[in-house]
């Protein structure tokens, strides 16, 4: 039985049963330890806990199949330098046993998602800015080229996808204000600084909490260098109120550069929202949330 319901046309079923054959023929040490699915509301990759202390990670879609090596060449250098955890990859293996995709495992990272289970917002956006500073900071020589209509680029590469998806949702949203607020972020001055390390998916799905505080942050498949408004992301998705402000005052963020970030959560809502609505309701929860919160903030 799969971990979650498909979500995707092209998407890759997975099971225990898997996870123990590709285990067995390449890590017969571990071939015994107990095999449990990790419930996630998360739209790529299944991931399955392996024994106490060990994380093996399945892309469902081809399209998730490169983050495994994005990570593998990137974490090593960019952890030393950054306040909270982040996957440790022990092994990248190739197809076998039927399944297509390259498979990874990985130190097991504790904690619940940072969906309603933050204790202090204001300290969390703390920590959370301390940890995009850090980012930022970190060197981008050899950084691998920015795909188009990757996370950190142009806002304007979205337009036509955020349209069609307003469209899709019909009366789901309000369609006029959505259109209205996505303007506001394509007439943001551009970005006119260095371009810097973006994770480019800052979502509460990607958010580790023990007892209530910010510990990790997971799936760095979008990690590219671009505009870092792109991470401004969980003043909407995570924060709100003081918490919002706390996390904007930390990053010292200018007026352009956070209608630019609005615009990156509406974007991720909205086409979410379209994309999802009949097959994730854990990521619908997620996106009609962050949605609410950007067409209710009227601030620069």
């Amino acid at each position: 039985m799969s971990t979650a319901r498909k979500i995707h046309p092209d998407e890759v079923q997975t099971d225990a049963a898997l996870v123990r054959r590709l285990i067995a023929g390449r890590f017969p040490r571990w071939a015994d330890l107990r095999i449990e699915p990790v419930a996630s509301y998360g739209t790529e990759n299944d991931i399955y806990r392996l024994g106490d202390h060990l994380a093996v990670r399945l892309p469902r879609i081809r399209a998730a199949t490169g983050a495994a090596a994005v990570e593998a060449r990137w974490l090593p250098r960019l952890a030393p330098h950054l306040p909270l955890a982040v996957p440790v990859q022990l092994a990248m293996e190739d197809p076998a046993e039927g399944y297509p995709f390259v498979w990874s495992v990985y130190e097991w990272l504790p904690g619940e998602n940072a969906d309603g289970t933050i204790h202090d917002l204001n300290r969390a956006a703390a920590d959370l800015a301390a940890f995009v500073r850090a980012l930022r900071r970190a060197g981008t020589a050899g950084a691998h080229p920015r795909p188009p209509h990757a996370r950190g680029g142009p806002l304007a590469e979205g337009d036509e996808l955020v349209r069609r998806s307003v469209a899709r949702l019909g009366d789901r949203v309000d369609g006029g204000a959505v259109l209205r607020s996505w303007q506001e972020s394509l007439d943001a001055p551009a970005w006119d600084g260095p371009e810097v390390w973006v994770h480019g998916d800052l979502l509460p799905g990607n958010l580790l909490v023990v007892d209530g505080s910010l510990s990790a942050v997971i799936d760095f498949g979008g990690l590219n260098v671009g505009d870092p408004a792109c991470d401004l992301q969980p003043a909407w998705n995570v924060f709100a109120g003081d918490s919002r402000l706390c996390f904007r005052a930390e990053l010292r963020v200018d007026d352009a550069s956070w209608v630019r970030g609005r615009g990156w959560a509406l974007y991720q809502a909205v086409t979410g929202l379209a994309y999802y609505w009949d097959t994730n309701p854990g990521m619908v929860r997620q996106t009609a949330h962050a949605l609410e919160q950007v067409l209710t903030d009227g601030s620069p």
